[in-house]
C-alpha cells in the first residue's frame, strides 16, 4: 500500500538557488509586486498543495553572516514582510495554508499573536506561522534594544554548545505560548450581539492572558476575537537536538532536513523521543521533510541548468538537493514517505520555473500513483492536516470548574 503524504512549498524570492534571478524564466523586476506572489501562491493553491511557507528575515542580508564582508550585490536583496504578504493573499486563495516566517526575538509577542489571528480571520482558517528563534548581531543592530543573543553559530555547528542559543529557543517557546494563550483569551461565543439588552460582548468570556515568563509578560486579552482555527498552526524548522525539542514541545508541524530515507527514520525517532519527554499536546507532531528541487524534462537538462546556476553563485543549503525530472523527485518523495514522514516541503530552486514543474508535472504524477492525501474539503488548515480545532483553555476551565 502506498504511503500518503501532504505536499507543501517553501517560497523565497526568485527561488532557493542564489543565482535563480538570472534565469530567463525568472521575474526579477516583480519580486516586490503583489502580482508575483499572487501568481505563485494561486498556482500552488490550484494544484492542491496543503500549505505555502513564505520566507522572511530582519536584515537586508537574510539569515547569513555575509554582512561581515558587506552586502552581496549578486544576490536578490530586499523583500516584502511575510505576514503582510500572507494577509494580502488570504482573500485571493481558496484552500492553501498561508504560513509566513516570524522571528521571535525582536517583534512584540502581542503583535505577532494579533497579526496571526487577523490572518486566520482573513483566510477563513488557513493561517500558520514558521517560528524562527534567535537573532544575529545584524538583526540586533537594526532594532537597537538589546545586546544579548548569539554571536553566530558555534564552531561546532551545534546550538546546544552556546548558552545564548539555548536562551533564544527558550524565548521562542515563550512567544509560542503567548500566541496560544492570546488566541484562547476570547471564547468562541464571547460576541453575543444582543440588541435588546445592548450587549455586544459577554465580558465573562473574554479573559486576560496573565502570561508571566522569563523574557516578557502579558496581562491583557487579545484585541482580536477568537479566529476560525481557535489557534493558528505553529511550525518550526529543526536540524538538531534543541530545535527538535522546541518543535516537540511547541509546534504542530516540524520541518526536517534529512540526507536520505535512512536519516529520515533516525530523525523521526529522535523527534519522537523528544516528544515523549516534553510534549503535552495529545496530537502527535506532524513531520515534513524538506527537499530543494530543480526539475527539467530530462536529467541531463536538469544537471546542465544546475551547473549553469552554480557557475554564477555557489549555493549553501541545509536541505537535500534533488536535481532531475518529476519522476526523480517523485521517487525521492516515495522513499521519504516510506520512512514515515507526514509530508514533504519542496523548496523550488527557481521561481516560477520549478513551482510550475511541481504543480503541472510532479503533483499529477504523485496523485496518479496514489501517494497524496486527498483534500476532503475540511474548512481549516489544522483540520486538513488531521489536527483538531483547539478549545480555549478558559472554556475548558469552566467545564471542569
Amino acid at each position: 500500500m502506498t504511503e500518503k503524504v501532504h505536499i507543501a512549498v517553501a517560497l523565497d524570492g526568485a527561488g532557493w538557488h542564489p543565482a535563480a534571478w538570472r534565469e530567463p524564466t525568472a521575474r526579477p523586476t516583480e519580486l516586490t509586486t503583489p502580482g508575483y506572489w499572487r501568481d505563485l501562491v494561486r498556482a500552488a493553491d490550484d494544484a492542491g498543495l496543503v500549505l505555502a511557507t513564505i520566507e522572511d528575515a530582519l536584515t537586508l542580508e537574510g539569515r547569513t553572516t555575509e554582512s561581515d564582508a558587506g552586502i552581496r550585490r549578486d544576490r536578490v536583496r530586499g523583500r516584502l514582510d511575510a505576514l503582510l504578504v500572507a494577509s494580502f493573499l488570504a482573500p485571493l486563495t481558496r484552500r492553501i495554508g498561508l504560513v509566513p516566517t516570524l522571528t521571535t526575538t525582536h517583534p512584540e509577542p502581542f503583535h505577532l499573536a494579533t497579526g496571526l489571528q487577523t490572518l486566520d480571520h482573513a483566510s477563513l482558517g488557513r493561517a500558520g506561522a514558521r517560528i524562527v528563534a534567535g537573532s544575529s548581531p545584524q538583526e540586533r543592530a537594526n532594532f537597537g534594544r538589546r545586546s544579548d543573543g548569539p554571536a553566530g553559530f558555534p564552531a561546532s555547528g551545534r546550538v546546544e554548545d552556546d548558552p545564548a542559543w539555548e536562551a533564544a529557543f527558550r524565548e521562542a517557546g515563550e512567544v509560542v505560548e503567548a500566541i496560544r494563550v492570546l488566541a484562547d483569551s476570547w471564547e468562541d461565543d464571547a460576541i453575543i450581539r444582543d440588541v435588546e439588552s445592548g450587549r455586544f460582548l459577554d465580558r465573562e468570556r473574554v479573559h486576560n492572558a496573565d502570561f508571566e515568563g522569563e523574557f516578557f509578560s502579558i496581562t491583557g486579552a487579545s484585541i482580536v476575537p477568537r479566529s476560525p482555527q481557535g489557534q493558528p498552526l505553529i511550525t518550526a524548522l529543526a536540524h538538531q537536538s534543541i530545535p527538535y525539542r522546541f518543535a516537540a514541545e511547541h509546534a504542530d508541524v516540524v520541518f526536517i532536513t534529512p540526507r536520505d530515507a535512512e536519516d529520515t527514520a533516525a530523525i523521526i525517532v529522535e523527534v519522537a523521543r523528544a516528544a515523549a519527554e516534553v510534549r503535552e499536546e495529545s496530537e502527535p507532531l506532524r513531520v515534513f521533510a524538506d527537499l530543494l528541487v530543480l526539475i527539467e524534462d530530462t536529467t541531463q537538462q536538469a544537471h546542465a541548468t544546475w551547473n549553469r546556476l552554480d557557475e554564477c553563485a555557489q549555493i549553501s543549503t541545509d536541505a537535500r538537493v534533488v536535481i532531475g525530472t518529476a519522476e526523480t523527485v517523485a521517487d525521492e518523495i516515495r522513499a521519504l514517505a516510506a520512512a514515515g514522514v507526514d509530508g514533504i516541503r519542496l523548496r523550488p530552486a527557481r521561481l516560477p520555473a520549478d513551482l510550475v514543474a511541481i504543480t503541472e508535472r510532479l503533483v499529477p504524477l504523485l496523485d496518479a500513483a496514489g501517494a497524496l492525501h486527498q483534500d476532503d474539503g475540511a474548512p481549516t488548515l489544522r483540520q486538513r492536516l488531521g489536527l483538531p480545532r483547539r478549545v480555549s483553555r478558559f472554556a475548558a476551565q469552566e467545564v471542569f470548574a
